[in-house]
């Protein structure tokens, strides 16, 4: 069964707009798992534009599903992964004038201090994923420093015209899919999901976890959070069972970011 975090990001996106204390993004993670969410996904940045350290804290004691701390493999972010210690940490790379996370880690260029911001995580009992490219160069070192999982970046895929492009695309995390679980990985996938894109994207063999946020909080303003949570575990559920996936209320899906 897949399961799907929910990325909660931009709900303290909303509330940092005018620096008050609404809305809550610990209130989001709440209704989020009633309405049958897996997991609760939350960016700590470094420039600390949307989710607060304070969030994070709060988090860790009120959720009750798994909580999945996006963060740069620095070591400030590491050590307050391990005093937080979230049930997962998943290293991502992080620019500072970027509007939502670009690609995929550079292992190549990066992999001794990924390395070792893996080792000290997992050493506290920390599951580690990998958010990657579908790249097989990257994918095979993500297991030579020992992560436990690779999430593929499905950006192109998402961005991708219907078509051609788009076919190309999902071949591309399809091969990738394929080599994580060769490796022993587990298989984890996210960013530009929503509910027209997302059942390709369930439908690859051994997908295990799906991370969406911004389709989800943009159906959310207009339906409100659990009915969105809702449509979107029901398509993914839909899609691995062979049934079309349904869309609800017919308003338009929502694009990128995770």
């Amino acid at each position: 069964m897949i399961r799907l975090g929910v990325n909660i990001d931009h709900v303290a996106t909303l509330r940092q707009a005018r620096g008050g204390r609404e809305p809550d993004p610990a209130w989001a993670a709440a209704l989020a798992e009633l309405a049958g969410a897996d997991g609760i996904t939350v960016h700590l940045r470094e420039d600390r534009r949307h989710i607060q350290d304070r969030d994070l804290r709060v988090l860790r004691e009120t959720v009750r599903t798994r909580l999945n701390l996006e963060a740069a493999a620095t070591s400030e972010l590491v050590s307050i992964a391990l005093n937080t210690r979230p049930d997962q940490v998943t290293f991502v790379p992080e620019r500072r004038m970027e509007l939502t996370t670009e690609g995929g880690l550079d292992l190549i260029g990066h992999r001794d201090r990924v390395a070792e911001a893996v080792s000290r995580c997992l050493g506290a009992g920390i599951e580690v994923s990998l958010f990657l490219d579908p790249d097989p160069v990257q994918i095979e070192l993500a297991s030579a420093v020992g992560a436990l999982a690779v999430e593929l970046h499905t950006g192109r895929y998402a961005d991708a015209p219907e078509g051609p492009d788009r076919r190309r695309e999902l071949q591309s995390l399809i091969d990738a899919g394929r080599l994580v679980r060769q490796a022993g990985l587990s298989l984890h996938a996210g960013h530009g999901l929503n509910l027209q894109n997302v059942p390709d994207v369930a439908r690859i063999p051994g997908m295990l976890e799906l991370n969406i946020g911004h389709s989800i909080i943009s159906r959310a303003v207009f339906l409100g959070i659990e009915r969105a949570v809702t449509e979107m575990k029901r398509a993914i559920l839909d899609s691995v069972s062979g049934r079309p996936a349904e869309v609800g209320s017919g308003l338009p899906g929502h694009a990128p970011d995770q």
